[in-house]
């Protein structure tokens, strides 16, 4: 790989390179914040870049690596963090002008994680504001590496376009509806939404704080992997993260896919996504089991009535969220965000009461499914990136969002971990998705596998036109 390619590097293939010392990570980091300046102006994947201090962090591991200290895969490789995290001494915007300009005070856990693997953060990526699907009017929308004619996703859209685009090696991204998910499939990315309580949340701001995930979003299972392994573990900061050791997703990933049982419902898959997407998810599982994998017929509790309590969880807890800043700041909110919290002002106790009743009894029959199978496989979104023109994400809420969220509200509901993964391309240019979903805790087995299908495929290693770049 010629200098000018470095910023193809994905995690694991920089972590090779530097641990050789056939790569210094001052030059991977220079390599990427020259594409960032160049291609930033278009693209819009970043909220704020930090040249200097990503320089200061990349210096201090070289001399560290030179020294013999090696502090892990993640020791001078290049990441992104999306802009719901603190960064201590700089302005946690979450894609919004609502909290003002003033610099978080610390680290969030996920941040200090990182940094103490030896990771170089070279910025914070873009979102729609507060992590739901409309843009304050001040932010620009991030601009999908495949075709800017179509939407990255969201939430976590910054983290997609910037990793699709080669400006990080990975990133960050959030999930409470499917914003890891979303944007990864539609950016041909491979996104790990983790267990719910995996990562700490302790200083990323919340949307949902029963449905939050913070995950990796990454080239490969394997860089998701090493990502994961860097960041999961308990924390005192978050009385809610899982209290088993970290997952070890790196060490299990020569697993392959022999002996794992693939759940599949049609019923499920077909009635969510048109013939095209469920013919290359289809395809991807037929590729598993051509590795050893067996494919079981599965039946997952039913889905449609489900949707509708994501907007009243969700809402709910967001108005709960922005306590400090809503209503008494309304007008600083753009209108998407505005309205949402406004319809969430409608809602009453015995709303949430039975749909969370109702997202207990559901996940607890999912739970029943993992008795048959290991791991389930469906579509990650219910079609490819949409065109620009088909989204009015600037325009007032709307609980109908509820039946397109198919695929990933459910598993936020659950909180099971995801993996999602690219399978392949329409005729125009535009990435399939797999999502592989596993029980509590399942993450080494999406790990494994997804890393089994990427050995003997290559949909991860395409890379997008880029208007010529």
């Amino acid at each position: 790989m010629s200098a000018d390619e470095l910023h193809w590097l994905g995690v694991a293939e920089a972590s090779e390179r530097i641990a050789a010392g056939a790569l210094s990570p001052v030059e991977l980091t220079a390599a990427l914040l020259a594409r960032i300046a160049r291609l930033e102006p278009r693209l819009h994947a970043y909220a704020s870049v930090r040249p200097e201090r990503a320089l200061a962090a990349a210096r201090a591991a070289e001399r560290e690596l030179a020294a013999g200290r090696r502090r892990g895969p993640l020791h001078g490789v290049p990441v992104a963090v999306k802009d719901l995290c603190d960064l201590r001494g700089e302005v946690t915007a979450c894609g919004s002008t609502v909290r003002g300009t003033a610099p978080a005070a610390a680290d969030a856990t996920v941040v200090a994680r990182l940094e103490a693997a030896g990771a170089v953060i070279v910025g914070k990526t873009q979102l729609p504001e507060f992590a739901l699907m409309g843009y304050h009017p001040t932010v620009p929308r991030p601009i999908n590496p495949w075709n800017p004619a179509h939407d990255t996703g969201g939430s976590s859209s910054g983290s997609g376009a910037a990793v699709a685009a080669g400006l990080a090696c990975a990133a960050l991204g959030s999930d409470t509806g499917g914003s890891i998910r979303l944007p990864s499939a539609w950016c041909g990315l491979t996104g790990l939404k983790p267990t719910y309580g995996r990562v700490s949340r302790a200083g990323v701001f919340p949307l949902a704080a029963s449905l939050d995930c913070v995950g990796p979003m990454a080239r490969s299972a394997a860089d998701a992997a090493l990502m994961l392994d860097a960041i999961a573990g308990v924390d005192g900061a978050d009385p809610t993260t899982r209290r088993e050791p970290p997952p070890a997703c790196a060490a299990a990933l020569p697993g392959g896919a022999r002996g794992l049982r693939i759940g599949w419902d049609p019923g499920f898959v077909g009635g969510g996504a048109p013939p095209q997407v469920v013919d290359a998810v289809r395809a991807a599982v037929d590729v598993l089991a051509g590795l050893g994998a067996a494919v079981v017929p599965v039946a997952l509790p039913p889905v449609d009535a489900l949707l509708w309590g994501w907007p009243v969880i969700c809402g709910a807890e967001a108005l709960a969220a922005h306590a400090s800043y809503f209503p008494a700041r309304a007008a600083d909110y753009g209108t998407a965000f505005r309205s949402f919290l406004e319809y969430a002002t409608g809602l009453t106790a015995a709303e949430y009461a039975r749909h969370h009743g109702a997202r207990l009894d559901w996940s607890g029959a999912l739970g029943a499914v993992f008795e048959r199978c290991d791991l389930l496989a469906c579509p990650s979104t219910f079609t490819t990136a949409l065109p620009l023109e088909a989204l009015d994400l600037d325009g007032p809420f709307s609980p109908d969002i509820a039946p397109f969220m198919r695929f990933t509200a459910p598993f936020n509901f659950s909180g099971s971990p995801t993996l999602s993964l690219p399978c392949g391309f329409t005729p125009d240019g535009l990435p399939h998705s797999l999502q592989l979903v596993g029980a509590p805790g399942g993450e080494p087995l999406l790990c494994r596998a997804a890393h089994a299908y990427q050995q003997v495929t290559d949909w991860h290693r395409r890379r997008p036109p880029l208007l010529g770049c």
